[in-house]
This record gives C-alpha cells, structure tokens and sequence, in this order.
C-alpha cells in the first residue's frame, strides 16, 4: 500500500504545515460521504504524524474508503516552525487550519468528522472541536476519541514532574530540557508553553462538548494516570461517553493489540455515526 504523499499548508504567519491527507475513494464515496465521517488523527508533544497509531488508523482507513488526515503541528516531524515557539493555542490553531484546509480540498473531510487525539493531541482535538463546531459552515466534529488523554497537562501534569528546581530555571531561564524516554531530543518546556496553556484549561468547569466520545487509557501509564481520562468523563456534558481501560497499557498504547483495539473502537464509533446520519442527516 503506498502511503499519502506529504503535502505542506501555510499556517496565517507563513509557517509550513506538513500533513497527509487520504480521499475518501470510490465506488463507495458517492454513497457514503454524506453520512460516513472522515477520520482526523492528532498527535501527541513532540510527535510526528508518522507513528504508529497514525499510520494504522491510515491503513484502516484506506481499507474502508474513508477519507483520512493526519499532519504535523509546527516545530514537529516535517512541518516548519521552532519547537520552542510552540503553546497549546498555536497547535490548536495548526489543527484548525490543516483541518479547514483539508475540508475544503480532500474528498471525505469536508462534513463530518471523528477526532483521535493520543495525549496532548486529546487536549488540541477537544479544543479543536469547540472550534469548528461552532462554525456555520465547513467540517463539523460528530464524534471524539482520545487515547492517553492529557488535557490541561501544562497545569495539572508537569509543574509537579517538574520540580522545584526545574520551575525555577524556567522563571529564570525561559526553558528546561530533559531527556525523553520516547525521542533522541530531549524533550524541550518552555515559559510560554505553561502560561498560555492556562488559557485554554477544560478540565475546571462542565465541557459542552454533546457529542459520542471514547475514551482508551492505559492502567500503566506513568505519564498520564487514567485518572485524568476519568476526570475528562466527569466534565463532558455528553452523556454518549466510554471509558476503555487497558490493563497492561502504558502510555503509549501502540503494540499490535492496542492498535487492533483502536481501530476497532474507532469503526465503532464511524459505524454509530453513519447509522444515526443515515436516519437523520446532518451537515
């Protein structure tokens, strides 16, 4: 299977955004794209869209002719931009833009769609989610399914993994870097990524966010407890939500079983979704 060519879209200051995007392809197009969401996968800090999760969801995906994207966000994988720049509302404002674009150009994504977010990218999907959905025209999230979910982690996460000393050289310094268990380049925080990040928190109030979610969390997971996927469940307004927990999951979810698990709650989810639209079409 070849995979999608890597395409580039410039975010509004002229940063290149690296994204793959897969049609949804025919012959089943012209009877699925009105009621079948396309697929979005959103990564996690210091990722690339070219993980395992990702490209599974892809192969998938094809397999179903559904219209699929994923894509870097800026200072990641092969997209423009300088990690340290980055802060949870520019990469939620990369994911609108990739999205909007890709809705307007790729067969598959421009109605409907269901959001995979793995750790921070749970966070940028819920923020993205808002976003669109309060749009009067263009794509329209239906559905939301999140692994590893680490919403508002700037807050509730890291000053603690940080420490006293580590806080206090980024007051002083702007930056920490410490060694990742999961990257050659050691993972890099900043200043502005723990302030700006207070400016989009979703965890501290009810999250008006009606639609089907699924949640899949790993019971050893060190980075993110599935604590906080419980939290996120408690604060969605919908009442359509899942908590999947793995019992031999780390945070990363990603060896075959996990995989074959994600695929199979996210078919779920899109066949949910193409019944209830079938019955009653929305845009």
């Amino acid at each position: 299977m070849i995979p999608a060519s890597i395409q580039i879209v410039n975010a509004p200051d002229g940063t290149g955004l690296a994204y793959c995007a897969t049609p949804a392809q025919a012959p089943e197009i012209e009877t699925r794209i009105n009621t079948a969401p396309g697929i979005v996968f959103l990564g996690g800090f210091m990722s690339d869209m070219n993980g395992k999760k990702a490209t599974a969801l892809e192969a998938w995906a094809r397999t179903r002719s559904r219209g699929f994207l994923r894509f870097d966000y800026s200072g990641h994988g092969e997209s423009e931009g300088a990690f340290r720049d980055g802060t949870i509302g520019r990469w939620r404002d990369d994911a609108l833009t990739v999205i909007r674009h890709a809705g307007q150009t790729v067969s598959g994504l421009e109605n409907q769609l269901v959001l995979v977010g793995s750790s921070m990218g749970a966070w940028i999907a819920i923020l993205a989610a808002r976003a669109l959905n309060t749009e009067h025209s263009g794509p329209r999230v239906t559905g939301l399914v999140t692994i590893a979910a680490a919403p508002d982690f700037t807050d509730n996460l890291l000053p603690e993994w940080l420490g006293t000393e580590a806080r206090k050289q980024i007051e002083e310094t702007g930056t920490f870097a410490t060694p990742s268990e999961y990257a050659d380049t050691p993972y890099l925080i900043t200043r502005s990524l723990l302030t700006e990040g207070r400016n989009h928190l979703v965890l501290r109030k009810p999250l008006d966010l009606d639609i089907p979610v699924r949640l899949i969390h790993g019971i050893l997971d060190l980075d993110v407890p599935w604590i906080q996927s419980q939290k996120l469940m408690e604060t969605l307004s919908s009442t359509d939500v899942e908590l999947i927990l793995v019992k031999d999951g780390d945070h990363r979810l990603s060896k075959p079983p996990d995989l074959d698990r994600m695929t199979e709650i996210v078919e779920r989810l899109c066949d949910q979704l193409a019944s209830r639209n079938a019955a009653s079409p929305v845009r």
